[in-house]
């Protein structure tokens, strides 16, 4: 299903016939542009000028119920007065862009008369509009400036993403096998109350479910998979058993999760019933797939990872579950890393598959991708719950390379610089209630957390190179 954006022009019957066709001609001839601009990211489908509140009402009522749109982009070419909007706004249920523009780059000087006043007062309209829009209280972005513009293709491009990754957000569906880790605290939530706010389906199944679609994994389907390792990764010389056994998993959690529809899933090393290991390989690769993932009974996470996996769609760079391990206080530097899940798509190099005793939960000693990490500018993004209210916390964070090999360490891992440095930054994320878990992108920017969050009505704390203790403290006292 194409995904697409509804432009919806606003105006007025006063002007006469004459207007309302240039109206038209100058909205479809921007809507045409912005479709073939972001045509890699979304389509723009264009939509005639609606002039009273029966029109506004009626392509409100199509863009909710129209399952392709994922958002509507709205400009008042002329005055258009808001009280007509009132009905359709509230009905709304597509994330808002209000482009706050003209047809006209600059004033034609020698030629500008009342007529083309009339006809081109988006700074007169777009105000009347932007007030109910503020009044009724509805989240929304705001673009400024010529259509054509590349900073305001790049807001409108931005926009497009992040309504996607809402819509897709409204139809994920998260498998826990397994519930929460016990006795721990961060990682559980309310999951009815993120179902009504996200959109999220959070639902237990038995690991005896999956592990009874893995027992049905055929020899001849472990060893395409087995072939398929051996083209992209170094294969290890001994313990190909658990490599299979890794294979078997991806196979079995790829169709279950296939089959049951689902978009992110979380598993806990404390329930393991029917499986030799705990899957680390098949886990890496089913990120580095898609899918969103969280250790220990994670849903949050695990549904944020896919969340923002899908907004990262097309861009360069990797997003992923995450999780802050350990630090080099004298370089100021933090080990990100997990027991064995950390996706392939941060590797800076060619990984290795390799095998190693896990140390906890009593299994066998599973395969994994071992690697070090990209370098470069990402974002860490974890979601908790503050009993009344989620909370999101993003930090800005510079990707780097590790200052020295790890050799005994057989894990994947990335290292970072939080900003605005190590003590202000973790102390931020300490107050603000950030979990141990994260999902870190080099794809995505603070930027975009924010406006998902702002059309989600979630709050946000920031961590950013202007973080400051005492303003942050402020900030949590409201």
């Amino acid at each position: 299903m194409a995904e697409k954006l509804y432009f919806i022009t606003g105006s007025q019957d006063l002007y006469g016939e004459k207007t309302l066709e240039e109206v038209a001609a100058d909205s479809r001839e921007i809507a045409a542009y912005l479709d073939q601009k972001l045509k890699d990211t979304v389509s723009i489908e264009w939509k005639p000028t609606v002039r009273n509140s029966e029109e506004i009402l009626r392509v409100c009522r199509e863009a909710s119920a129209d399952d392709a749109c994922v958002g509507v982009i709205t400009w008042m070419h002329t005055f258009s007065p808001a009280k007509m909007w009132i009905k359709g706004l509230q009905i709304l249920s597509k994330p808002l862009m209000h482009l706050h523009t003209q047809a006209n780059e600059r004033l034609p000087y020698d030629t500008i008369d009342m007529d083309f006043m009339n006809l081109n007062q988006s700074a007169h309209g777009d105000r009347e509009y932007g007030f109910i829009v503020s009044r009724l209280g509805i989240p929304h972005e705001v673009a400024v400036g010529f259509y054509r513009d590349e900073d305001v293709l790049s807001q409108l491009r931005r926009f497009a993403q992040v309504a996607k990754a809402i819509a897709y957000s409204k139809n994920l569906k998260v498998a826990m096998f397994g519930s929460n880790m016990r006795e721990v605290a961060v990682t559980d939530g309310d999951r009815v109350e993120s179902q009504i706010r996200y959109g999220w389906e959070v639902n237990y199944y038995g690991i005896g479910d999956l592990a009874a679609r893995i027992d049905s994994i055929s020899e001849k389907e472990v060893d395409e998979k087995i072939a398929e390792y051996r083209r992209i990764y170094d294969m290890p010389t001994k313990g190909l058993d658990a490599v299979r056994e890794q294979a078997r998993y991806e196979v079995g959690l790829s169709r279950f999760l296939t089959e049951g529809g689902f978009g992110a899933y979380t598993d806990t090393f404390q329930d393991l019933h029917g499986l030799k290991q705990l899957p680390g390989l098949a886990t890496q690769r089913m990120m580095a797939n898609g899918y969103g993932f969280g250790a220990e009974g994670d849903y949050k996470t695990a549904a944020l990872g896919a969340v923002l996996g899908r907004m990262a769609e097309g861009r360069n760079g990797a997003t992923g579950f995450m999780e802050d391990y350990t630090y080099d206080f004298a370089d100021e530097l933090v080990l990100g890393a997990h027991m064995l899940e950390v996706s392939p798509s941060f590797a800076a190099s060619k990984p290795k598959i390799e095998v190693h005793q896990l140390g906890i939960g009593g299994k066998d000693a599973p395969a994994r991708l071992v690697f070090d990490g990209v370098k470069g500018a990402g974002v860490a993004v974890c979601m908790t719950d503050m009993g009344d209210r989620f909370r999101l916390i993003a930090a800005e964070i510079e990707l780097v390379e590790q200052p020295k090999p790890m050799p005994k360490l057989p894990v994947a891992r990335i290292m970072w610089k939080i900003k605005p440095d190590l003590k202000t930054g973790a102390a931020a994320w300490l107050y603000a209630g950030g979990g141990h878990h994260t999902v870190v992108s080099t794809a995505l920017s603070l930027e975009d957390i924010r406006l998902f969050a702002k059309l989600t009505k979630t709050e946000l704390v920031e961590i950013d190179e202007a973080t400051d203790l005492k303003t942050l403290h402020v900030q949590l006292k409201r």
